[in-house]
Parts: structure tokens; sequence; C-alpha cells
């Protein structure tokens, strides 16, 4: 029976979203490395296998909810080594962790395991990132799969929220275009975007269903950034002509590669789990009820 739950990168946009969700109805431990967000957070540094190795034993949780990473595209494509670290053998220490003390493990991964060639991928496609941050998650992965029998693989897209403090895609949008200031935003770039707060609400279903394997738990639509910027301003009132479309290969800030088409298909997940994948749509408004909520002011 689930009832002690572990939370790795609680600080982060889909961390705080598990903490604050599964409090409701289970011991929740959350972890952080350098900044806390709850005032019983445990300080955990995943690159240290030895001291992933002691919290995982001293508080013994039923589930380990591996969110933390490293996930700036470019950051990764620059700093491999830190990369390495974090999201490869951070995720082996906690997987090894796992597969020795017993607790199961939600290892949330990402689209960027594909090369964005076939786009609404599902589970069983063929894996080819393009860039190092996919590669590190993937080795992510196969970690998980060796080193823990009992383990979930989440795979999802794009992940945008309200969050206090971290930006997101979606808040980029919304703060930009607040200053009145143009944004370039690709048009030939497809995902899956997510909003953390249905994620949440969906690891924490796959958590109790006690699937195991790999997962698609993305949004339920494949949506390019450009319509999807169009979409945010649109839900939040903000002018629509500050957003200029821009092709991928037009784009000079990006250092690494990104797929084209890495869309995900929900279906297998949402066959089995009851929670339903929201759409863009009833994403933002759900994101705008989250703002309203906040205490940030957010004043036309």
């Amino acid at each position: 029976m689930l009832e002690r739950i572990l939370v790795t990168g609680t600080s982060g946009l889909l961390g705080s979203k598990i903490v604050k969700l599964a409090e409701q109805s289970f011991d929740v431990i959350p972890t952080h490395h350098t900044c806390p967000s709850f005032k019983e957070s445990i300080k955990m540094d995943m690159t240290d296998s030895a001291e992933v190795y002691q919290v995982v034993a001293n508080t013994k949780p039923d589930l380990v909810l591996h969110v933390a990473a490293e996930t700036g595209v470019d950051k990764c494509e620059k700093n491999r080594d830190e990369a390495w670290r974090i999201n490869a053998e951070g995720t082996k220490s906690i997987a090894a962790a796992c597969g020795k003390l017993g607790s199961k493990l939600i290892y949330v991964s990402t689209d960027y395991v594909f090369d964005g060639e076939k786009g609404l991928y599902v589970e069983t496609d063929r894996l080819n990132p393009l860039n190092y941050y996919g590669w590190t998650k993937l080795k992510g992965e196969e970690f998980v799969a060796e080193y823990c029998q009992n383990y979930s693989i989440a795979r999802t897209s794009v992940l945008y929220g309200w969050h206090e403090w971290k930006v997101n895609f979606a808040r980029w949008v919304i703060e930009s275009l607040k200053r009145k200031e143009p944004i370039v935003v690709v048009d030939d770039h497809y995902n899956s975007p997510t909003l953390a707060d249905n994620l949440a609400e969906v690891l924490l279903e796959l958590a109790q269903a006690d699937l195991v394997g790999i997962y698609h738990t993305a949004g339920s639509e494949r949506i390019s950034r450009y319509n999807f910027a169009v979409e945010i301003a649109k839900k939040f009132d903000l002018d629509v002509s500050l957003i200029a479309p821009v092709k991928m290969n037009e784009l000079k800030i990006w250092i690494a590669k990104r797929p084209r088409d890495s869309s995900l298909c929900i279906n297998k997940a949402q066959k089995q789990l009851k929670t339903r994948f929201l759409n863009i749509q009833e994403s933002l408004k759900s994101m705008e009820m989250n703002r309203k909520e906040s205490s940030i002011s957010f004043k036309n």
C-alpha cells in the first residue's frame, strides 16, 4: 500500500505541484539540492550515490518520484559533464537505492529521447535523441530499468504552469507580452505541451495503480510552439501581433538541435488511467485559475 512518497526536485515546477497534491493523501518527503521550497524538505545531492542511499534508507519511502533534472537543453549541450552527473549518474544512484531498498521508482523522462522525424510517438518507437539533454535522459531510462525492478518511466513534453518564480515557456510568453516585448517563436516545431498540475495528478495515479513500464504522459494535443504561444496570448488577453513566427533553421539562438516533431501519443496511459489528459484550452484555463490564486501581481 502506498503511504510514503519521496519526491526529488521539489523546488521546480512539477516537483512543487506533486508535493502540494500528494500531501493531501500521503506522507510526503520533499528533497532539494540547493533551494528548499518546503520547510520539511531534506537536502540530497543526487550525484552523491552514498548520500542518496542514506536518504532513501533513512526515510523508507514506498515510492520515489524522481523529477529532478537539468532540463536546460542548451545548457546540457554546453556543460556535458554536469548534465551527465545530474541526469544520468544521479538517476542511476536513485535507481540503485530504490532497487536495493525495495522502493518503487517513477522516473520522469522526456519526448526529446526521439529524433522528431515521426511525431505522435508511441512507447515502443525507436529512440534516437538529437541532443545531449535527450541522450542523458535516455541513459537515465536505461539505468532505471537496469537497477530497479519495480519502476515506471513517464515521458512528458513541454511542461508549463504557474509557479511563483520558475520560468517556463508559457510564463515567458505571458511576461514578455505583458512588457509589450515582441517575441519570435518557431512555427515548425511540434510538441505535446503538458500542464504540470495535470501531470502531477497522472503520476500519483500511476503510482497507486502500480503500473510498471514506460508510459507517455503528456497533454492531449499536438501543436506547434508558435500556435501554442498564440493560444497563451489569447487566453491571457495579450497582444498576439507581438508574436512573430520563424522556422527552426532560421533561429540562431539555439545551440543544441531540437527534434522537429516530438509529440507523444498518450493512448496507452489514457486507457489504463482514470485521470484525463487535458487539451490546450482546458490546461490554460486551469493555469489562469492558478495565476489568480497566486500572490504574484499580474496587473494590466
